[in-house]
């Protein structure tokens, strides 16, 4: 990894946001699921979550090529499921949706850990969704047509979010992300042909040092260069 990708990736790291997210709610197009993904990554959101209904489905090419490597993205089996595990984080759940009791999107507190509920693309956000979701916001819109597509909305509301966190210097401090999460991100994107013989092999992620070097013992570089079952039959 040369000096300038470790920095950019350590200059990424400290931006993060671990307590601002999205959730999308049967999103199942895969040109939506990727820009979603990739608004995501530009705004600093470190985790993204999705509900699959009726198909299961992975965000994959397209537009998520790259931005995907760089967030993580958590599969749900069912609306309250999710839900209740991102008001255990503490987060307000806001769910996108035209209805009396919505408000409008600028005037939500973005710098209180938040989480976005995006509804299907057709249908919108579920009952359960609303009901279970601390308030309904809406993008004013003046023209003929009532909703935007999914993963503009997304992108129109997650870029509040930033100003108001900007504003606030939440983008000024390093990010809460544990030494482990950074250290498994660094490695990642620093050194890909090592996280993908790691995963084929099982080995463990080495740490890496602050010039963004692997640090390892003689052990795990000899495993390295041999083949699982090899080793395995070594440590035997």
């Amino acid at each position: 990894m040369t000096p300038e990708r470790h920095q950019r990736i350590l200059d990424m790291l400290n931006k993060r946001q671990i307590d601002l997210t999205v959730c999308m709610e049967g999103v199942h197009k895969p040109h939506n699921l990727a820009a979603v993904v990739r608004t995501c990554d530009a705004i600093g959101v470190n985790d993204v979550h999705a509900i699959w209904k009726n198909e299961v489905m992975r965000v994959g090419g397209g537009t998520s090529v790259g931005s995907q490597n760089w967030v993580n993205v958590h599969s749900h089996e069912s609306t309250k499921e999710a839900i209740t595990r991102l008001k255990e984080q503490g987060m307000q759940v806001l769910v996108t949706n035209l209805s009396d009791t919505a408000v409008d999107f600028r005037e939500i507190d973005y710098t209180k850990p938040t989480a976005i509920i995006l509804g299907q693309e057709k249908f919108g956000a579920s009952d359960e969704a609303l009901a279970l979701a601390d308030q309904d916001i809406v993008i004013p819109m003046v023209g003929m047509v009532q909703s935007l597509n999914v993963s503009v909305a997304c992108a129109v509301t997650l870029y509040e979010a930033q100003r108001q966190r900007k504003l606030a210097g939440m983008y000024d401090s390093p990010s809460d992300l544990t030494q482990e999460q950074r250290n498994k991100v660094l490695f990642e994107g620093g050194h890909p042909i090592f996280a993908k013989a790691c995963k084929r092999k099982g080995l463990p992620y080495p740490e890496i040092d602050d010039d963004g070097q692997i640090v390892a013992d003689d052990d795990w570089w000899v495993k390295m260069q041999m083949t699982k079952d090899a080793w395995q039959d070594l440590d035997q």
